[in-house]
């Protein structure tokens, strides 16, 4: 397969992160001849940041495989339904039905650690330094502290927000499941995962597994793609 006909691949980052979250991803990606590109979420809005989901969509060839990282499921739930997308990879992430909120599953499910350990300032939510070993604890210090100084601080009502679309329902989606998650609970994948009709791979990782096992990750996002390839 020609690098010209291989699928592209779009990521959504969630709260806490940025784009260079995927970074060990997207090596690996390049490496084996994929077109990648990152989204910049500002965390304001959904339909912001399912905005800009579409116009990184639109700055590669097609079809897109389309992943998105804990609140990132959100924005490719409501992004995924651009005709460009052929699957979706969801990552420890929400994944809201049509209407619903990234709070609504949330608020069903019991609460994770980390969220002892924010702090709301100017209207946002910032993860404190102590909430590290529950977001990325599976990452050696340098890089949870990475991680730490690099976060994309949410507006305080970003998660009460009702989705548009809900891509997952008509596009082949995949969903890798971090078993020892403390941010997003487990229990709170699986249903979602289950919900959605996703082929569900599961890791013995924190939140973050394309930071702690990116060749896993990498692995289902190839899948992923060479199923609409």
């Amino acid at each position: 397969m020609s690098t010209q006909s291989k699928p592209s691949i779009v990521f959504a980052h969630g709260l806490w992160a940025d784009g260079s979250c995927y970074s060990k991803v997207m090596k690996l990606l390049q490496a084996d001849g994929y077109e990648v590109i990152s989204t910049q979420n500002q965390l304001n809005t959904v339909e912001e940041d399912a905005a800009a989901a579409r116009t990184a969509i639109g700055q590669v060839s097609g079809p897109v495989v389309l992943v998105g990282h804990s609140y990132g499921g959100t924005v490719i739930t409501a992004a995924g339904t651009d005709d460009r997308v052929g699957a979706l990879v969801y990552i420890c992430a929400l994944a809201p039905d049509e209407g619903e909120t990234s709070q609504y599953e949330q608020d069903r499910h019991p609460r994770t650690p980390v969220f002892a350990h924010i702090e709301v300032a100017d209207g946002r939510i910032w993860l404190k330094q102590s909430g590290t070993p529950d977001f990325c604890g599976d990452l050696p210090d340098d890089e949870q502290q990475m991680v730490w100084a690099t976060q994309t601080v949410p507006l305080a009502d970003l998660f009460n927000q009702p989705v548009k679309g809900a891509a997952w329902k008509s596009k082949p989606t995949y969903y890798i499941l971090g078993a020892e998650d403390r941010t997003v609970h487990p229990d709170l994948q699986r249903f979602v995962a289950q919900r959605m009709n996703a082929k569900i791979t599961e890791l013995q990782s924190s939140h973050v597994p394309m930071l702690s096992q990116p060749e896993r990750v990498y692995e289902v996002i190839r899948e992923a793609a060479e199923a609409i390839a």
